[in-house]
Parts: structure tokens; C-alpha cells; sequence
């Protein structure tokens, strides 16, 4: 295992909306090891030595250097960092496991390739599998040998996963399940060897099944023509009486949901990662087009409008970077906690998909925010490079195509904001997470009248200060709401969508601001300015997303005088000195500029 300065205090999923969390329970990227620096540095070598070189012939559907690569990445140990050993595996740490996707992310193609393969690809046989199951695939898999793929999705049930048509039946020797069915949008169908197929056993059971490319009555149907991500594999697969060996159900029957969704966890802060990872990479291309394209006299990079663009942009990657590791080393914080020498298997299986399932908020935040994030700062890369960022021969112009297709993977990022919310509040009514008592405190102090805020020293205070201000906005929201629709909430989408944009930000407000007063606290002022520059944009802009998400729902859930009263709260609970943003990204910029990269020196 990687050893890693996981933070000690145990963290409940959701948590952060209602405690103020110190600089210690946190993990940064400045926290990596120096074992996970140098997979860091191997991952970025053979993205730049390997991947690209590549690119355009995998761009034009080469696969066989895909899996090509996809054996080297096994000989480098990178498709098999979550595998156990006694597999052939490194099974090292989820921190571990996110820097790889981080950097291998240089091109969008084959990062989408390998993160099939080696998360949702994999990880089902990981996590669930038989001894058996284990022993034949994971070795297998871990090197690249064969190359695993993850079939969820059909064409009437994309995010209604548990609506599928793809049926199976047991054959009447009891010795095969027979699969009849289509599923749709399968990453590296054209070349993967097994699949993991979700399918209902006798038309009601949700269940998953490990199927080999070769079994009688599996096919696969032509390669899709997509917008973005063409370096990668998308294709149909059909079932047409398909012979599954019973010993190839994966889990228990009628529990393939518990899979599906624990993998799509994991799924969805690799991507927010991957995210990252191409941010940084956009940011670069835009700043060295910037610092030689001249106008009027000038490099365009001299520009205001320009320098704010890549302010934001670095800012976003910060916040990203902050956002990533702190949720991974929550989960590997729980995982440590496990013992895995414990003879009993299952038991330890079982523990650790509580672990992850216990993230699944700040995963599916994740999942959002990085999406919506890449999406940005691809667009800005794009506008920077002005009628060049429109063209094929630039880089701008793909990165900005493989980028769309992050708000649908991994379920859509609608479904996820309906996560968000459905899961706080479904913590909250079983008493896991104590949200109903915080709403009921806050509403009987913002009611009684005006108060003084708690007093709040050190490091970041004024931040801080409006990081509680931002969760007692959230809490104030969503107990009005629940006040008016009660359990009937479920069915406001638009109000839960708003909620979850509210949670969004304060998570990703605090995040930053986290990452910036540990820096201080560790080193110094001076070393910090950076990042407390970026935190302090990123506030100013998550604040405004938190107020007017405010505003939103309070507009529905109240009229008249309650609605004057209310938009009263907000106010009070909104106010706050703002920040020079102008200067602080003139700031960020500088430095970005001069760097030539995303940069906190």
C-alpha cells in the first residue's frame, strides 16, 4: 500500500454542510507522498513518451495501439493500482489510484480507453467477484492482457439503469444463464474481451453477469460516429440467446444495482480527476497561443479580458485539484480503518464498498462540478485562440468536442444533482447525518432576528467566514423547502436541482479555502498567495452561484409577506465585503503566464 498522510479523523458523507472542518482533516495534493510524486511523474512520462505521440492514428480508430498501450500501462503497474496483489495487482490507495487518472488525462481518446478498462471495466470483479472469478480475470486484466468493459447503459434506459430490457433466463440444466438484449454506448466494445452485463433474471431480478467476447450468441455492432472522444470505442452489443456459465453471475441475483451504483462512484471522482487532468492541459495551450499571438501591438496575453479568462481557468484547476483529494482521502481514510488481512473475504468486500457508498454525495459532486469545470475552461482555451480555436489543426477544437460527452458519462449530471440532494436527505431521515436538527436550530435563529455572527480567527478568517455563511444559506433553503413539499420533495426537480447546486459550491467553496489556510499554516503567507488568490476568486463566484440558487427556491416555496420575510434572511445571510477580483486576477495570471502553466509557485 501507498503510505499516505490520510487525514485520522473519520468523516461522515455529507458531513461538511454542518461542521466546520479543520486544516488536519483535509488532504492535498501538497500532502502526496513521495511514492505518489513518482507515479505522478511515470504517469505523465508515458502520456507524453507514449500517448500522444500516438494520438492522431488512435484518433482515426487505430485500436490496435490502444491495446498496445494498454499493455504497457499493465507493465508500468498503472491499469492494476486497485487490484489486490494476489491477483497481480499493486493495490495501492484511491489517492494513488486519482493521481493516475489526473495524469494520464494528456488525450481525451485513450484516457477514456484505460479509465473503462481499469475502473468500471475492472473494478466489478475487484469489488464483487468470486475467489474463482478473481483468479481467472484480474491477472489477466491487470497487465493489459485482455481489456475489460462495463455494460449498463441501453437505448430507452441510459440514466434509468434499473429499467433495462436486456433479459436472462437459466437454461434447464441449470448450467447458463441465456441473455437476450442490446446495450448501447459501450466503451471499448470494438476490441474489449469481457464485459460486465447487467440484465434482469426473469424479467425482474436487476442483475449483473461477466461475459467473455467469445460466448455463443454475443456480438457487436458497428462503431458509432460520435462528436467527441473519437479515439475511443463505442459500439452496441447484442445478445441473441447468449450462453452465460452460471459460475459468470456476478454477486447475488437480484443485487445487480448494489454493483452498478458502487462502481459509478468510484467512476465519478476518477472522471472529475480526468477533468483536472485535461484542464491543465487546455490551460497550457491557451497560454502559449496567448503569449505569441500579437494584436494592436500587443500579445493578446497582455489583454485584460484575456488574463481574466486564464485566471479563471487556473482557478477552476485549483478548486478541481482541492475538490479530488480531499474527497479521496476521506474514502482512503475509511478504507485504512479495514482490516484486509481478515480471513474473511466477503466481510472486507462488503466493508469496503460501505466506504466508498459512504462518499456518494461528494462523488456525484464531483462528478458534477469537474464536468461542468472542463466544459469552461475548453471553451475559453477555444475562444483564446480565436479563428484558430475553431479549426481541426489547433488543439482547442478537439479539446473542446471530447469534453461534452463528461456531463452525460458516469449518469447524466441531472441525475446526479438529483443524487445529491435524494441522498443528504435520505441520510438525513435515517438518522445517519444529523441535517434535520441543524435546519430546525439555524430556522429558529434566523427567525428570532438579526445576530452576530461566530467570531472567526486566523489564518483565512474573512474566507472562512463566508464558507459558514454559504452552508447556513444552504441549510435555510432546504428547510424551507422540505417545510412546504415535506416528503413530496422528491418530486420538486427543480428545487432539488437548485438545493444541489447550493450543496455544489459550498463543498468546492470550502475546498478551496481548506487547501489555502493549510498552505499558510504550513508555508507561510508568502508561499500560499496564490492559492489563496484562487480561492478567494472562487469564493466571490460561488457565493453569487449559492445566493442566486437561493433566491430561486425561495421564490417558489413562499409568497407575499413569508416571501419578503425570507428574501430578508437571504440578504442578511448573504452579506459580506467583496474581493477585488480584478486585481486578484491580474495576479493569477501573471504567474500563469510566466509559468506557461497551471502553477502555484
Amino acid at each position: 500500500m501507498a503510505t499516505t498522510a490520510i487525514p485520522k479523523t473519520k468523516i461522515s458523507g455529507g458531513s461538511f454542510l454542518l461542521e466546520e472542518r479543520q486544516t488536519a482533516d483535509v488532504f492535498t495534493p501538497e500532502d502526496f507522498s513521495e511514492q505518489q510524486q513518482m507515479i505522478g511523474q511515470t504517469t505523465e512520462e508515458f502520456a507524453n513518451n507514449e500517448i500522444l505521440p500516438q494520438a492522431d492514428k488512435i484518433e482515426h480508430k487505430d485500436f490496435s495501439i490502444s491495446r498496445d498501450l494498454l499493455k504497457k500501462a499493465g507493465d508500468l503497474g498503472l491499469s492494476g493500482v486497485e487490484i489486490p496483489e494476489a491477483y497481480g495487482g499493486l493495490e495501492m490507495d484511491k489517492v494513488t489510484a486519482a493521481i493516475i487518472a489526473d495524469h494520464i488525462a494528456k488525450y481525451a481518446g485513450f484516457a477514456t480507453t484505460w479509465g473503462a478498462h481499469s475502473g468500471i471495466g475492472l473494478l466489478p470483479i475487484v469489488y464483487f467477484g468470486t475467489e474463482e472469478q478473481k483468479k481467472k480475470y484480474l491477472p489477466r486484466l491487470a497487465t493489459g492482457e485482455i481489456v475489460g468493459a462495463y455494460a449498463l447503459s441501453e437505448a430507452s434506459s441510459g440514466s434509468d439503469a434499473l429499467n433495462c430490457r436486456a433479459r436472462a433466463v437459466l437454461s434447464p440444466d441449470g448450467k447458463h444463464y441465456i441473455l437476450n438484449g442490446e446495450k448501447m454506448w459501450i466503451t471499448n466494445a470494438g476490441f474489449a474481451d469481457l464485459f460486465t452485463v447487467f440484465a434482469k433474471v426473469d424479467g425482474a431480478k436487476f442483475s449483473a453477469f461477466l461475459v467473455e467476447r467469445t460466448f455463443p450468441g454475443f456480438s457487436v455492432g458497428a462503431e458509432e460516429h460520435k462528436m467527441g472522444i473519437r479515439g475511443s470505442s463505442t459500439c452496441p452489443l447484442i445478445l441473441n440467446d447468449c450462453k452465460v456459465p452460471v459460475e459468470n453471475l456476478l454477486g447475488e441475483v437480484g443485487k445487480g444495482h448494489i454493483i452498478a451504483f458502487n462502481i459509478l462512484n468510484i467512476g465519478r471522482f476518477k472522471l472529475c480527476a480526468m477533468c483536472v487532468g485535461g484542464a491543465r492541459v487546455s490551460i497550457e495551450h491557451a497560454v502559449a497561443y496567448a503569449k505569441q499571438r500579437k494584436a494592436f501591438g500587443k500579445t493578446i496575453g497582455e489583454f485584460g479580458l484575456i488574463r481574466e479568462k486564464i485566471a479563471n481557468m487556473a482557478t477552476l484547476i485549483y478548486v478541481g485539484e482541492s475538490l479530488v483529494y480531499r474527497t479521496v482521502g476521506m474514502m482512503d481514510a475509511l478504507l485504512s480503518e479495514i482490516d484486509s488481512a481478515s480471513p474473511d473475504a466477503a466481510a472486507v468486500a462488503k466493508e469496503r464498498r460501505k466506504a466508498i457508498e459512504e462518499y456518494a454525495v461528494e462523488c456525484s459532486i464531483l462528478k458534477v462540478w469537474g464536468s461542468e469545470m472542463i466544459d469552461y475552461v475548453v471553451d475559453e482555451s477555444l475562444q483564446i485562440h480565436g479563428g484558430y480555436g475553431f479549426v481541426e489543426e489547433y488543439p482547442a477544437e478537439g479539446a473542446y468536442r471530447d469534453a461534452r460527452i463528461n456531463r452525460i458519462f458516469e449518469g447524466t449530471n441531472e441525475i446526479n444533482r438529483l443524487i445529491i440532494t435524494g441522498f443528504l436527505l435520505k441520510r438525513a431521515m435515517s438518522g445517519q447525518l444529523p441535517l434535520m436538527p441543524a435546519i430546525k436550530k439555524l430556522m429558529d435563529e434566523v427567525l428570532s432576528g438579526p445576530s452576530v455572527g461566530e467570531e472567526i480567527e486566523g489564518p483565512l478568517a474573512e474566507e472562512r467566514k463566508l464558507v459558514a455563511q454559504a452552508k447556513k444559506l444552504g441549510l435555510f433553503i432546504a428547510g424551507s423547502a422540505t417545510q412546504k413539499y415535506m416528503q413530496a420533495i422528491q418530486e420538486q426537480q427543480e428545487v432539488m436541482g437548485a438545493i444541489a447546486d447550493m450543496t455544489i459550491e459550498i463543498y468546492a467553496m470550502e475546498s478551496a479555502v481548506l487547501r489555502a489556510q493549510k498552505m499558510v499554516e504550513q508555508k507561510g503567507e508568502a508561499s500560499a498567495a496564490l492559492a489563496v488568490a484562487m480561492a478567494r476568486v472562487y469564493l466571490t463566484q460561488g457565493f453569487e452561484k449559492v445566493e442566486s440558487a437561493a433566491k430561486k427556491v425561495i421564490a417558489d416555496v413562499a409568497e407575499g409577506d413569508m416571501l419578503r420575510t425570507q428574501l430578508a434572511i437571504v440578504r442578511r445571510l448573504s452579506k459580506h465585503e467583496p474581493f477585488n477580483t480584478i486585481a486578484l486576477c491580474q495576479h493569477i495570471a501573471q504567474k500563469t503566464i510566466e509559468a506557461g502553466k497551471y502553477t502555484l509557485a
